[in-house]
C-alpha cells in the first residue's frame, strides 16, 4: 500500500497528505489510555480507499509512537486496545473473519449455527455496546483445535474459558452459541489475544529499529501520551482515600499497572487486594483499582473483593513479590527498601508513617479566640470553682 501511494517515512511524519492519517492516529492513542473498550471503531472509515489508507496508516503512526516512546506498559496498552478493536469489528465482520481467524489460528472449523443467514458489516454505525453485540446468533458455530484453545485461554477470565466447562471432542472445542455470548464473539475474543500479542511483539521489536533522529521528531506525540499514561495512573490512585505517598513502591506499581492496562498476574491482583484490605480501603476503591484492566468485570470483581475483605487475606512478603515478579524495585532504587531489615511491605508502610511522625513539626498553637457576643463565659474576676491541687512533685 506504501508502494502504490508513494508514501515514505518522511511524509507518513511531516507530509500534507498523512496529516488525517497522524490526526486519527492521536486519537487511537488517546482512546487506548483512556477508554476501557479500546480504540473507538466509529472515527475510522472503512468503506473507502481513502479511509482504508488512512486507518492503515494511522495505526503505523501510531506504532511508530508507542514505540519512540520506550514505554513497554505503554506500548502493553496500545497493543490491548488495538486487539480490542480488533475483536468489535470481526465480532461483525461475518464475511472476513473466517479469513482472519485462520491467520492466528492453527486448527479451526465452520459449521452452520441456527441463525442461518450471516449478519451483514454495520460498522458504521458505531461499535455499539460490546454485550449486546457478543448476543448475536446469526453466524455459524466454530470449532477449534484443542491446543489453540489451551494456549489462548489462561489470560480470559471467566468460567466458560475453562477446559472442564467446555465440549472437547476428538481434539476440537465447540464454541456453542450462548443467550448472552455468541459463538462467532466467542472466536473474535480468542483472536483478540492473539491479535494481542503478535500487535505488542512487533512493536517491542521495532523499538530497538527507533534511531535518535527518528525520536526527535516524534517528541511532541511522545510527550503527549506519556503525559496521558501518568495522569490516569494518578487519578486511578486517588480514588482511594488513603495517603498513597506512605505505600510501597509493590503496591504503587500494581495500581498503576491496572490503571494503564496492563494485564496484571493473580498472584499481583490478590496482594493488591488484600492490601487494601489490611489498610481498611473501602471495597468501592478497592474494585475501582481494577477497573483498567483488560477483562474487568464489575460483578466478578465485586465478588472476588469481598471474598479477600471477608477472609482477611495476609498480604504477601517481599520475598514471594519478588518469585512472582510482582516486586518493582532493584538494588540502589530505593533506600528503604534496601535495608537488611525490611521483608514486607507493612513494614515498609510502618516505617515511612513512624518517619512521617519523627519529622514533622509541630503545629503552633493557636490564639485563644474571642469568645462572641452574648457569650456566658465567666471572667477571671467572676466566682471560679477551687483549681484542684497540682499533684506533688517526687
Amino acid at each position: 500500500m506504501a508502494v502504490d501511494h508513494a508514501i515514505d517515512l518522511d511524509e507518513l511524519l511531516d507530509g500534507s497528505w498523512m496529516e488525517k492519517a497522524r490526526s486519527r492516529a492521536r486519537i487511537r492513542l488517546i482512546d487506548s489510555i483512556q477508554s476501557k473498550e479500546g480504540v473507538e471503531v466509529v472515527g475510522g472509515d472503512l468503506f473507502t480507499e481513502e479511509g482504508r489508507i488512512i486507518e492503515a496508516f494511522s495505526f503505523y503512526y501510531a506504532r511508530l509512537v508507542v514505540c519512540a516512546s520506550e514505554d513497554e506498559r505503554l506500548i502493553a496498552r496500545w497493543a490491548q486496545a488495538e486487539a480490542a478493536r480488533a475483536e468489535q469489528i470481526l465480532i461483525k465482520d461475518t464475511k472476513n473473519i473466517e479469513l482472519i481467524a485462520r491467520t492466528y489460528i492453527s486448527e479451526l472449523e465452520r459449521k452452520e449455527g441456527k441463525g442461518g443467514r450471516q449478519a451483514a458489516m454495520n460498522i458504521g454505525s458505531g461499535m455499539g455496546d460490546m454485550r449486546s453485540l457478543r448476543q448475536s446468533q446469526s453466524g455459524p458455530v466454530w470449532n477449534i483445535g484443542l491446543s489453540d484453545f489451551i494456549e489462548i485461554c489462561p489470560k480470559i477470565t471467566g468460567a466458560r474459558w475453562r477446559l472442564p466447562n467446555c465440549d472437547v471432542n476428538k481434539g476440537w472445542v465447540t464454541l456453542f452459541d450462548e443467550p448472552t455470548y455468541g459463538s462467532s464473539a466467542k472466536l473474535a475474543r480468542l483472536l483478540r489475544e492473539r491479535i494481542k500479542r503478535g500487535v505488542e511483539a512487533d512493536a517491542l521489536e521495532k523499538m530497538a529499529e527507533i534511531t535518535t533522529d527518528l525520536a526527535i521528531r516524534l517528541a511532541e506525540p511522545v510527550g503527549m501520551v506519556r503525559n496521558l499514561m501518568s495522569n490516569q495512573a494518578s487519578e486511578a490512585i486517588a480514588l482511594v482515600g488513603a495517603d498513597e505517598s506512605d505505600w510501597p513502591p509493590c503496591m504503587r506499581k500494581a495500581a498503576s499497572d491496572l490503571a494503564m492496562g496492563v494485564n496484571l498476574n493473580h498472584f499481583g491482583r490478590l496482594f493488591l487486594a488484600s492490601m487494601s484490605a489490611v489498610l481498611a480501603l473501602p471495597k468501592e476503591s478497592c474494585v475501582n483499582f481494577f477497573r483498567g484492566a483488560p477483562d474487568f468485570s464489575e460483578s466478578t470483581t465485586g465478588y472476588q473483593v469481598d471474598h479477600v475483605y471477608q477472609h482477611g487475606y495476609t498480604p504477601s512478603g517481599c520475598g514471594k513479590l519478588k518469585v512472582n515478579h510482582n516486586c518493582p524495585v532493584l538494588p540502589g532504587d530505593d533506600r528503604l527498601c534496601d535495608q537488611p531489615w525490611l521483608d514486607h511491605p507493612l513494614k515498609y508502610i510502618r516505617a515511612t508513617q513512624r518517619w512521617k511522625a519523627r519529622n514533622q513539626p509541630a503545629e503552633p498553637a493557636q490564639p485563644a479566640a474571642a469568645p462572641p457576643e452574648g457569650d456566658k463565659t465567666p471572667k477571671p474576676d467572676e466566682a471560679q470553682p477551687p483549681a484542684q491541687p497540682a499533684p506533688a512533685q517526687e
